[in-house]
């Protein structure tokens, strides 16, 4: 929590921590929500800023602490609301790739909003998944299932 207020305070936001969980087991470590008159900065671009956010403060706890906790960030429920808009928007693109009978590739995404597309999938019986290309580039392809 120290190492969010200092980055807080330095990037001279209006934001304010608040602990939400000391150690979640799904999280795998602390997770912190942000709120403030300035949290919309903190999200970025598809969540860009605050993923890089949540990387800093991550690798400031493990050099001061030697921990390997994980530590999350979210500012005003962003994650909660992008988990449901990638798995509606997964759901539509699935549907549409059954009545064409065609693969659709989406966008480059962030491992994590990879794995909620996979997972969004995995269930469905007229779709496969599968993700391609390197780093950033990486995307997600919804393929039909062959019968």
């Amino acid at each position: 929590m120290e190492a969010v207020t200092r980055i807080l305070s330095a990037a001279k936001v209006n934001v304010h921590p608040t602990l939400r969980s000391a150690n979640d087991a799904d999280a795998g470590g602390p997770i912190i929500d942000l709120s403030g008159e300035d949290s919309g900065l903190l999200i970025g671009r598809r969540g860009q800023t605050l993923q890089a956010l949540q990387f800093l403060v991550t690798s400031i706890v493990r050099n001061q602490h030697g921990e390997t906790a994980r530590v999350v960030l979210d500012v005003e429920g962003y994650r909660n609301r992008r988990e449901v808009a990638l798995k509606d928007m997964a759901t539509k693109v699935a549907e549409r790739v059954v009545q064409t009978g065609r693969s659709i590739t989406l966008e480059p995404m962030t491992p994590a909003d990879r794995r909620i597309i996979h997972t969004a999938l995995t269930d469905h019986p007229g779709v496969s998944t599968e993700s391609f290309g390197v780093g950033e580039s990486r995307k997600v392809t919804i393929l039909p299932k062959r019968k």
